[in-house]
């Protein structure tokens, strides 16, 4: 693909592998990989954790390892839309911007929205991040703050 739309454009930054470290007590590091699928009309997501694993055991039952997401553009909203599945067999749909080095996600649904706010790095290697949480999307608790470290 010759002429990628300009938000997609966007997205180029996160193309590579990086370590994931969320900052859960006793959670050692995960991977993710970012690269274009579709002759770059999409941006492919995947996950998996660096092994062996290192997890509390009531976190590691309920790991979503592997997990794979599906990030495409709605141009006439400048936003994205993220399609994730995971290892529990757990399907979400997020909606994404990408801009000012910026990098939001949020869902709203019945007693479970979450959104994540995270900031890439001047060196365009590090995305410090956090998940959180609400019953009502009024009341927001963090979930867990997460650091991306570009590999390589």
């Amino acid at each position: 693909m010759d002429a990628r739309h300009p938000a997609l454009v966007r997205l180029g930054v996160l193309v590579g592998r990086w370590t994931v470290q969320p900052e859960v007590d006793g959670l050692g590091p995960a991977w993710t990989e970012f690269a274009w699928a579709e002759d770059g009309l999409f941006l492919r997501q995947f996950s998996d954790v660096k092994l062996p694993m290192v997890a509390p055991p009531e976190w590691r039952d309920n790991a979503p390892f592997p997990v794979t997401a599906l990030i495409g553009l709605d141009d006439s909203a400048d936003e994205f839309t993220m399609l994730y599945a995971d290892a529990r067999g757990v399907h979400r749909v997020y909606r994404m911007t990408f801009a000012d080095r910026r990098w939001r996600m949020w869902r709203e649904a019945p007693g479970f929205h979450q959104r994540f706010t995270g900031r890439l790095g001047d060196d365009a290697a590090t995305i410090d991040g956090r998940w959180e949480i609400s019953p009502d999307g009024d009341r927001w608790d963090l979930d867990f703050a997460v650091a991306y470290r570009r590999e390589g």
